[in-house]
């Protein structure tokens, strides 16, 4: 099937159905300047994420962390939302049941007036005391940039704050699972720039296909789950959700 008569599908599938979940990764990110989490265009000093976004890594050595954190929060503070958020927010004023779940931690889907975002991985923008202090909120959001200090401080107890964000060996939230795992009960579920390689995100399709959802892949690359689709769309995201969303206008 090409690249117009798949858009037609997903738009034909969209139109009918009652209820519609998207999940989304770093590809949709990608067109509006952040990098991928990925590949040599994501690595930072040539160290790896994996190598940085841990518990282990920031015990280690907080500062360092922080400075590539405090580099990312920069650089997503003058990005904006590209044409891919701005639709998928539209989607979620326009459909009742619409729901979207995503893998970034900008906040460009919040940015772009999505409503509901179910956050994955959490926010850059919130931060939490490492120590857990008693006299500290659970997280909060902080929008400094750039920061004063690095590392920064807990203004409750004076201790080391770190990042609102699930680093690598670190357990979902149990609320935003079960909130992720209720949206897989839809009638369509679509993935949208995700590399489907980071679990159990990537297992999310599996289970709105086991619960008999229509499943779509938008990708310009193929990924493990394109071959256990209903539909691949090899193309970005920032086009072909404007096209399809021009055909559920029409």
């Amino acid at each position: 099937m090409n690249l117009e008569h798949s858009i037609a599908a997903l738009a034909t599938r969209i139109r009918s159905a009652a209820s519609i979940t998207a999940l989304t990764g770093a590809g949709v990110s990608a067109a509006s300047g952040v990098p991928t989490f990925r590949g040599s265009k994501g690595l930072w000093r040539n160290y790896a994420p994996e190598q940085l976004a841990t518990p282990e890594a920031f015990r280690e050595d907080p500062r360092l962390v922080w400075e590539w954190y405090n580099w990312r929060r920069e650089l997503i503070a003058k990005c904006r939302p590209n044409a891919a958020h701005t639709v998928l927010a539209a989607w979620s004023r326009r459909y009742p049941r619409f729901h979207l779940i995503t893998q970034n931690v900008d906040g460009l889907h919040e940015l772009a007036g999505t409503q509901d975002v179910v956050r994955f991985h959490g926010s850059i923008w919130e931060v939490l005391c490492w120590e857990r202090c008693p006299g500290s909120p659970e997280r909060w959001r902080d929008d400094r940039v750039p920061f004063e200090e690095i590392p920064p401080h807990c203004p409750h107890c004076s201790g080391l704050i770190r990042p609102g964000v699930v680093w690598f060996g670190e357990a979902i939230d149990p609320e935003v699972w079960t909130r992720s795992v209720e949206a897989a009960s839809c009638e369509v579920f679509l993935t949208a720039g995700t590399s489907a390689v980071v679990y159990p995100a990537a297992g999310l399709i599996h289970e709105a296909r086991s619960r008999g959802a229509f499943t779509v892949e938008i990708n310009p690359d193929l990924t493990p789950n394109s071959g256990a689709v209903d539909l691949t769309i090899q193309a970005r995201a920032e086009e072909v959700l404007p096209a399809v969303d021009s055909l559920l206008l029409s």
